[in-house]
């Protein structure tokens, strides 16, 4: 049954998270989010139990009935969060924000996850009634076993469920799996009455599997209709259509669109993707070895295939969504798909410039604005410098992003201005144009990239090129004078005062001169605001203000909150630390009657940031994971159960070894490492991105999560032993120090991924886990002192 919870908690979040972030558009903001919500009702639902043990002492009949009532809402939270859409007033497309994503997460996940959370506390309960005693072995037990059941359950829905089952059936499958362990207490043939109704019912889910996702993308784009779904290793793709349009999606986050059959529309839909393609191949003035990734299915490759180059890498991740596209693709794009120039490359893009050897005289990126962390991690200085590594001496990088005429709002100009800044940090020579859509040219050579008509218009009728969708006469329009050097201008000019980022772009002069004088008068302007305006894997602020924008945009009054996130200093942590040292000195200048309330402040202050740091040190592992390697998406259930294994061993270790659990100089000795263990990850994660075997990245952060989860798992009997020692009450000494780690955890998963990761970066969410954890060993160091006086008197 303990492994039962195990596997239904681990399975369940995965499943949740991955549902949670369908609506919200792939935000990894909002993991941090999810992750809290799950975990503070995980709390309640212990504390909860503990208290219901009082008044009903037979745990086993409360498990039947707690495990019967998640047969049915687990299931039922899935279709509860596909339409979470229909209980927020948002308009199609717009991202929810930050305080609706907790409102939401903290809703739909109410039931299942109390009920999970008092499954603990009964089953400690029964496993130390099993046992005879009067300790907290049997809490010991459960976590272990329970941890166990989580490495299970990750591995086999990252194996086997995933691949097999929707999300209906997997919730189905997992509580009836514990349903049915329940009842082997005391009704072995009852227990194969789950078994049987989830059989019954397996094959009738699928439908209710699409007709929810049908209604889900009724709820998220009116409009539209669900065509297509399926199952990819990273993402679900879905395919929708309006009218002669179809567009494709992944995780609910838009890829690109189509025209369908015919070439009219097809013209229409990939006109951004046909002008980013003609104005990139034009900046080079001979280009022949071309590098693109992503893109190429919205019209970006048909275009570059018209040009005479000689070799075409199209880096494309998701063999899902080229298979599942396909039958939408113009002619033209099938065409290219087909040509013997290409190379087509199921891989990630960032993985592949940063091993390969091959130069490229263009690498020319075409993915969507970095509204992801996956996405922002194509717009960063390392990037930059990695594909800068792989082009020519005469090679030139295009990127392209959404803008404004004149970068109208300091949202949008803060983020193009991010993008600017940090490419200037590798190439000196950067242009811009466009005005909807801004595009990025990049070269490490002067006087490489050029901005006259006559000589682009040129290069382009001498190469014989003929498009349907664009001429020769476009760059006369593009390169227009007036908004070219507005724009150029607003960009080198934006950025270079602390204050920079609250504020709206410089007003541009009414004669802001020449390109060339842009450029040199840039010379004698103030460094760069490095913290909000250079964009990198472990600070990765374009991300933030690229969710500014799109909050700003959509839903102008929601955007406070991702403001205010902009303003976080680091000094705000000193106060709060100061008040838990303070508390603590308080205490242990108090009387010997005081000596209870002393030692239990001090232990719980140990659990909760141990749950804090923890999880922070998880969130910047996946985020940093996420930039070095390439896609946390179908790895997550893989890392958890590294993470779960490190925490089953670690609690297992404790329990076996340390002859007295109650002993708090063991327990402050456990702060201790994992303060310096935090320490150690923030000094060796910049160093980690320069790794350049897969392999070694991968088993670096396998390492760095098993030892985070060794850690934690130590951590937990010996809390428990040492509160257990004070409050003489074994059910409830669990229930509060179960939910004040996970309130812990809670604290840590939303401030490092909704605060800390996107302004402070990656690096300051470990320097906040270690902080956080050095105070918990001075408290402990603090209540030790007080404990020893106390009995040097007597």
């Amino acid at each position: 049954m303990v492994l039962a919870l195990g596997v239904t908690c681990q399975v369940g979040q995965i499943v949740y998270l991955r549902e949670l972030l369908m609506v919200f558009h792939g935000n990894e903001l909002s993991l941090g989010i999810i992750l809290a919500a799950w975990m503070i009702w995980v709390a309640i639902g212990s504390r909860l139990g503990a208290i219901v043990l009082q008044r009903h002492p037979d745990a086993l009949r409360l498990l039947r009935l707690d495990t019967a009532a998640l047969v049915l809402l687990l299931p039922a939270t899935v279709l509860l969060i596909r339409i979470l859409p229909a209980f927020f007033d948002v308009p199609p497309g717009a991202l929810l924000s930050l305080s609706d994503m907790a409102l939401a997460s903290l809703t739909v996940m109410a039931l299942p996850t109390l009920l999970l959370g008092a499954q603990f506390v009964l089953l400690a309960r029964v496993w130390r009634e099993r046992d005879h005693v009067a300790d907290a072995s049997g809490a010991a037990k459960t976590y272990i076993g329970e941890a166990v059941g989580n490495v299970v359950g990750a591995m086999f829905f990252t194996l086997v469920l995933v691949h097999h089952f929707d999300a209906f059936q997997v919730s189905l499958l997992v509580a009836a799996s514990m349903f049915a362990a329940a009842l082997c207490f005391s009704r072995r043939r009852l227990c194969l009455l789950p078994v049987a109704l989830g059989l019954v019912l397996l094959p009738l889910l699928p439908h209710v599997d699409w007709w929810s996702s049908q209604l889900q993308w009724r709820l998220l784009a009116p409009h539209y209709h669900l065509v297509e779904r399926h199952q990819s290793r990273y993402g679900t793709i879905s395919v929708l259509q309006h009218q002669d349009q179809y567009s494709f999606f992944q995780s609910g986050h838009l890829l690109f669109s189509t025209g369908g059959a015919t070439e009219q529309a097809v013209a229409l839909e990939e006109q951004e993707g046909v002008t980013f393609a003609h104005l990139a191949m034009t900046q080079h003035r001979d280009p022949q070895r071309v590098l693109l990734i992503g893109g190429g299915l919205r019209g970006t490759l048909r275009e570059i295939a018209l040009h005479p180059v000689t070799h075409i890498d199209y880096v494309e991740l998701d063999t899902v969504l080229v298979e599942a596209a396909l039958p939408y693709l113009a002619a033209g794009t099938r065409t290219a798909l087909a040509d013997p120039r290409l190379r087509l490359l199921h891989t990630d893009g960032r993985l592949f410039v940063k091993t390969g050897s091959a130069r490229y005289d263009l690498i020319v990126v075409d993915v969507p604005d970095p509204t992801t962390a996956v996405l922002n991690r194509y717009y960063t200085e390392e990037f930059f410098a990695e594909a800068a590594a792989r082009l020519s001496p005469d090679g030139v990088l295009v990127v392209g992003a959404q803008s404004t005429a004149d970068l109208r709002g300091s949202a949008i100009a803060n983020r193009n201005a991010t993008i600017y800044h940090t490419l200037r940090r590798v190439f000196p020579e950067v242009l811009m144009v466009g005005e909807r859509f801004l595009v990025y040219f990049a070269s490490r050579q002067q006087q490489q990239l050029s901005a006259d008509v006559a000589t682009l218009m040129e290069r382009f009728t001498t190469r014989g090129v003929e498009s349907e969708a664009f001429s020769a006469g476009h760059f006369a329009v593009l390169f227009d004078p007036g908004p070219l050097q507005r724009s150029n201008w607003v960009l080198r000019h934006h950025g270079r005062s602390a204050s920079a980022h609250l504020e709206p772009p410089p007003a541009v002069p009414l004669t802001p001169g020449t390109l060339e004088d842009i450029r040199i008068r840039e010379q004698e302007l103030p460094p760069v605001h490095e913290r909000f305006f250079v964009n990198s894997d472990f600070r990765p602020v374009g991300y933030y203000h690229t969710l500014l924008y799109w909050n700003a945009l959509a839903r102008g009054d929601q955007a406070n909150a991702l403001r205010w996130i902009a303003r976080v200093q680091w000094w705000w942590v000193g106060p709060p630390l100061v008040l838990v040292l303070a508390v603590a000195a308080l205490l242990r200048s108090m009387t010997r009657t005081r000596d209870d309330a002393a030692s239990r402040y001090a232990v719980l202050c140990a659990v909760f940031t141990t749950g804090l740091s923890t999880m922070a040190l998880q969130i910047a592992l996946l985020f940093a994971f996420q930039s070095i390697y390439g896609f946390v998406y179908e790895m997550v259930g893989l890392i958890v159960a590294i993470f779960m294994a490190g925490l089953a061993l670690g609690a297992a270790l404790t329990h076996r070894l340390v002859p007295d659990p109650t002993d708090r100089r063991v327990l402050a000795s456990v702060q201790g490492a994992v303060a310096l263990f935090a320490v150690a990850i923030g000094l060796a994660l910049p160093a980690a991105a320069g790794l350049q075997s897969a392999a070694a990245v991968f088993a670096l952060f396998a390492i760095f999560t098993f030892v985070a989860g060794l850690l934690n798992g130590a951590d937990f009997p010996l809390v428990t032993a040492c509160y257990l020692a004070v409050d003489r009450r074994p059910e409830r000494s669990t229930a509060i120090v179960y939910a004040v780690e996970l309130v812990g955890a809670c604290s840590g998963a939303a401030l490092a991924s909704a605060v800390i990761a996107p302004v402070l970066g990656i690096v300051a969410c470990c320097l906040l886990a270690a902080v956080a954890n050095a105070t918990a060993f001075a408290v402990l160091v603090i209540d030790g002192a007080r404990r020893a006086r106390r009995y040097a008197q007597a």
